[in-house]
C-alpha cells in the first residue's frame, strides 16, 4: 500500500503556476522533436529511449531563462515525454500498412487518426487507473524516481543541459559532415565477403560441388546507435548482438553453401556483398518473425502473474470519487465519470476509422469492441509493468501482437479477408498499441509529478493535448522518413512493424513463408528450453543488419569501460550515480543530436535541391571523398563523452 508518510516536494497547500502557456508549448514543441527523433530511431535499431530525462532536462534549462517554477517544468517535460511513446507505437504498426501494400503510399490522415485515437484512449484509461497504480500501490516505479532526482538536483543549479546540449551538438555535426552529399567523407561501415574454399560432397549417388562464404561488416560508425547500446548496457547489447552472430554469421553462410545454384551469375565483390544481404532479407529475417512470434507469447507467459495482478489491482480500484471539493490539490484528477463519457464517444471514430479499413459494419463493430477491451486491459498491464521495471522494459510489441492475433481470427471467422481484413486488424493493433505506449509513459509520468507535488488534472489535460499535436505533426515525419530511407530497407528495417505485416498477411492474407517462419518458431523454443535470455531480442538481433546491432554491442563495451574504470577507482554508490547519470544525458543528447539532424537531411532531401536526380527518379548522392578509416574516429570521441565525462562528473559533489 502507499507510504502515509509520504509527503511530495511541492507540499498540495502550495499554489503556484503550473498550466501556463510557455509549459504547454514548450511540452508540445518536445514531443514533436523528440518524438521524431525516436521514430528515426526505433525503425532503424528496433529500440526506442525514454524522453523522460532529455525532456527533464530541456525543461529545465530552457523554462529557466524565464523564471519558470517546477511545477511548469514538470508539466512541459511531462507533455514532452508523450511524443516518444506516441511514436513508439506507431513505428511498430503503422509502417505495417505499407509494407503489406494495404496502403500503396503513406496517408497522412489514416495515420493521424490511428495515433490520435489510440494516445487518447490511453491517456483516458490511465486517468482512470491512476489512484490505484500511482497513489496506491508499493510499486517501485524505477525510472520516475530516477527522473524525479534529476529534476529536485536541477533546482540547485545542477540541470546537465549542457551535457545534453553539448552532445547533442557533437553528435548533428558528425552525421552533417557524413551526410552532407556534396562532401560526404565518412562511410558508416564497411562489408568483405570472404569465401569458402569449394567442397564436393555425395548426395544420393550425385556428387556436388558446394561453395559458399561469410559476410563480415564492422559497426555503424554512429554515435546514436552506439549512445543506444550504451544507456542499455553490455547485457541487452550482448544478447541484441548474439542474434545479429546466429543470423548473419551462421544462417546466411550455411543458406549460402546449401544453395550453391544462388551462385550462379554472381561475380565481383560487390555482387556477392548482395547476394548475402539478399539471403538475409528474404529467409533469415521471416525465419526472425518466427522466432519474435513465440518469443512475444512467452514473454507475456513469464509475467502472468505481474499481468493478472495488474489488471486485478487496476480494476478493483476503479471508483467514481464523490465530494471532489474536499480532494487535495495533489490527488485531484479529470472528472472520473466524464472520462468513461469520453471513452464512449472515442468509439464513434474508431468504428467509423475501421468500418473504412475493414468496409465491413459487423467487422468494424466488432473490432470496436475487441480494441476498448483491449485497450483497457493492456493500459493497467503496461502500468503496472512500467511501475514494475520501468518504462524501457514494457512490453508493447508482445501486447500488440497479442491484439492483433485475437483481431485477425476473429476477421476471418467473419470472412473479412484480404487487404481489407489485413488493414481493419493492422487498425486494431495500432490503436491498442499507442495507446498501451502512451499508457505506459503518462503512468511514469504521474508518478514523477506524485513525487514532485504536480496537480494529476493539469498533468492529464496537458498529457491530452501533447498526443493531439504529435499525432497531428508525426505522421509527416513517418512519410519522410519513407520517402527518402524507405521502410523496411537495411537502411530503416523497422523489425516489429515487419512482424506485424507477416503476422496479419499470414493470417488474414493467406500470405506467409511458412516453412521459414515454423523453423524460426522452433528455434525460438528452442531459445526457451535452454533458458536463453530475452529470446525477443535475439530474434530483433537476427532480423536487424550486422552493423547497426554490432555498433550497439560497442556502445554496451563502451558503457562496461566506464563501469571498469569506476570499479579500479572502487568508487562509492553516490559517486557511481553521479557517473552513471552523467553517462545516461551525454548519451541521451548523442541520441537526440544523430536523429534530429537525419531527420533534418531527410526534409532537405525530400524538398531541397541538394540532390541530383536521374530521370526515372532514382536519387544519385554523391560520394566525392567517402572514407571508410575516417569513421573509427568516433571510437575515442565517443570514450571521452560517454567514459571521459562521467569520470570527471563523478568526483564533483
Amino acid at each position: 500500500m502507499a507510504d502515509k508518510d509520504f509527503r511530495p516536494f511541492v507540499p498540495a497547500n502550495t499554489t503556484m503556476p503550473e498550466f501556463t502557456f510557455r509549459a504547454l508549448l514548450l511540452g508540445v514543441l518536445m514531443a514533436i522533436v523528440l518524438g521524431g527523433a525516436n521514430a528515426y530511431l526505433g525503425m532503424k535499431v528496433g529500440l526506442t529511449v525514454a524522453a523522460t530525462f532529455p525532456a527533464a532536462v530541456v525543461a529545465m534549462a530552457v523554462l529557466r531563462m524565464f523564471k519558470a517554477n517546477i511545477l511548469e517544468e514538470n508539466l512541459a517535460r511531462t507533455t514532452a515525454s508523450v511524443g516518444e511513446s506516441l511514436v513508439a507505437g506507431a513505428i511498430f504498426t503503422i509502417p505495417a500498412f505499407i509494407l503489406t501494400g494495404a496502403w500503396d503510399e503513406f496517408r497522412f490522415l489514416e495515420a493521424s487518426l490511428i495515433m490520435g485515437i489510440g494516445g487518447v484512449l490511453g491517456v483516458l484509461f490511465v486517468i482512470v487507473l491512476r489512484r490505484t497504480l500511482v497513489v496506491e500501490s508499493n510499486l517501485p516505479f524505477p525510472e520516475s524516481v530516477a527522473a524525479a532526482e534529476i529534476v529536485k538536483a536541477g533546482q540547485k543549479g545542477q540541470t546537465g543541459a549542457g551535457l545534453v546540449f553539448g552532445s547533442m551538438a557533437i553528435a548533428a555535426a558528425w552525421e552533417l559532415i557524413k551526410n552532407s552529399y556534396g562532401v560526404q567523407i565518412i562511410r558508416d561501415s564497411t562489408s568483405t565477403f570472404v569465401h569458402f574454399g569449394r567442397s564436393v560432397i555425395e548426395v544420393a549417388g550425385e556428387k556436388i560441388t558446394y561453395r559458399g562464404g561469410i559476410l563480415f561488416s564492422t559497426p555503424e560508425a554512429s554515435p546514436m546507435v552506439m549512445g543506444v547500446g550504451f544507456i542499455v548496457g553490455l547485457r541487452i547489447s550482448a544478447v541484441l548482438f548474439c542474434g545479429a552472430v546466429i543470423g548473419w554469421l551462421v544462417l546466411v553462410p550455411l543458406a549460402l553453401f546449401l544453395n550453391p545454384s544462388l551462385f550462379a551469375g554472381v561475380s565481383g565483390e560487390a555482387g556477392y556483398i548482395d547476394l548475402a544481404n539478399d539471403v538475409w532479407f528474404t529467409q533469415i529475417r521471416p525465419l526472425a518473425v518466427g522466432t519474435m512470434i513465440v518469443s512475444a507469447f512467452y514473454t507475456l507467459f513469464t509475467l502472468r502473474g505481474s499481468l493478472v495482478n495488474g489488471v486485478r489491482q487496476a480494476l478493483s480500484g476503479l471508483s467514481i470519487a464523490g465530494g471532489e471539493s474536499e480532494i487535495l490539490r495533489t490527488d485531484r484528477d479529470l472528472s472520473v465519470p466524464k472520462v468513461f463519457v469520453a471513452i464512449a464517444f472515442m468509439a464513434i471514430p474508431m468504428f467509423l476509422l475501421y468500418r473504412y479499413f475493414s468496409a465491413s459494419n459487423m467487422g468494424a463493430m466488432v473490432l470496436t469492441a475487441v480494441m476498448l477491451v483491449l485497450g483497457l486491459l493492456f493500459a493497467a498491464v503496461a502500468g503496472y509493468l512500467v511501475g514494475l521495471v520501468g518504462n524501457s522494459n514494457n512490453p508493447i510489441s508482445g501486447l500488440t501482437l497479442s491484439s492483433l492475433v485475437i483481431a485477425a481470427l476473429l476477421m476471418v471467422m467473419m470472412g473479412v479477408t484480404g487487404v481489407h481484413g489485413v488493414a481493419g486488424v493492422l487498425g486494431v493493433a495500432g490503436v491498442v498499441c499507442c495507446a498501451a505506449g502512451v499508457a505506459g509513459d503518462m503512468i511514469q509520468d504521474l508518478k514523477v509529478g506524485h513525487i514532485l507535488g504536480g496537480t494529476p488534472w493539469r498533468m492529464e489535460l496537458a498529457e491530452i493535448i501533447g498526443v493531439i499535436g504529435a499525432a497531428m505533426a508525426l505522421p509527416v515525419v513517418l512519410a519522410v522518413l519513407d520517402k527518402v530511407y524507405t521502410i523496411g530497407s537495411s537502411e530503416l528495417p523497422a523489425p516489429q512493424a515487419g512482424l506485424m505485416a507477416l503476422m496479419s498477411q499470414g493470417i488474414v492474407g493467406g500470405e506467409m513463408a511458412w516453412p521459414l517462419v515454423i523453423a524460426g518458431i522452433f528455434f525460438g523454443v528452442a531459445l526457451i528450453l535452454i533458458g536463453a535470455p530475452a529470446p525477443m531480442l535475439i530474434a530483433v538481433g537476427m532480423y536487424l543488419p550486422f552493423q547497426t546491432t554490432s555498433a550497439v554491442f560497442a556502445g554496451g563495451l563502451i558503457k562496461k569501460v566506464l563501469e571498469w574504470f569506476m570499479d579500479r577507482r572502487e568508487a562509492g554508490v553516490d559517486e557511481r550515480k553521479r557517473g552513471e547519470n552523467a553517462g545516461i544525458l551525454v548519451a541521451s543528447g548523442l541520441i537526440a543530436g544523430q536523429s534530429l539532424m537525419a531527420l533534418i537531411l531527410a526534409f532537405v532531401v525530400l524538398y531541397g535541391s541538394l540532390v541530383m536526380k536521374l530521370p526515372d527518379g532514382e536519387r544519385v548522392l554523391p560520394r566525392l571523398m567517402e572514407n571508410f578509416w575516417l569513421g573509427l574516429a568516433v571510437y575515442p570521441l565517443l570514450l571521452v563523452l560517454l567514459v571521459g565525462i562521467p569520470l570527471m562528473r563523478a568526483k564533483k559533489v
